[in-house]
């Protein structure tokens, strides 16, 4: 069974002995042509090296800066766009999200004051600009700042 496994034909290949004499046909340079830097022996390239032309590496911008790995990112809501529920209704990210107001229910909600609110609403999200809140309760409206699922302090 496993012991009789064999390659296939022609898939095995013996390996190049190079320098054994010109009748082998790797005689003389033993396939390293002429002369120069390559033909040496020890010879070894750094990776980067471009044959003294500045490498690619030294030509690009640096990096600057960090990425911080506790940003948050938030689905940001203007005030204008919640003119689109009725008055007195409750506004959630499900029913932004609905609405087609914010793409996804995965990042926290974010209500800026960008634009004018012309109805009392109440709403619910993650966080406030503070001037979002106050124009939020000056038109009559509620916001609520609610606690997102599985996040405990």
């Amino acid at each position: 069974m496993q012991n009789n496994l064999r390659s296939a034909p022609g898939a095995q290949h013996s390996r190049k002995r190079v320098g054994r004499g010109n009748g082998s046909g790797h005689g003389n340079y033993s396939g390293r042509g002429i002369k120069g830097q390559k033909s040496r022996s020890g010879f070894k390239m750094s990776p980067g090296f471009e044959g003294g032309q500045l490498p690619l590496i030294k030509r690009l911008p640096r990096k600057r800066g960090f990425t911080n790995l506790f940003r948050v990112q938030y689905s940001t809501v203007n005030l204008d766009k919640l003119n689109v529920f009725e008055a007195g209704s409750e506004v959630t990210p499900e029913k932004l999200f609905k609405a087609g107001i914010i793409k996804s229910l995965a990042c926290p909600t974010k209500i800026l004051a960008g634009g004018k609110i012309s109805r009392a609403l109440t709403v619910k999200a993650e966080k406030f600009s503070a001037a979002a809140k106050e124009a939020i309760e000056s038109a009559g409206g509620k916001a609520e700042e609610m606690e997102r699922a599985g996040e405990t302090e």
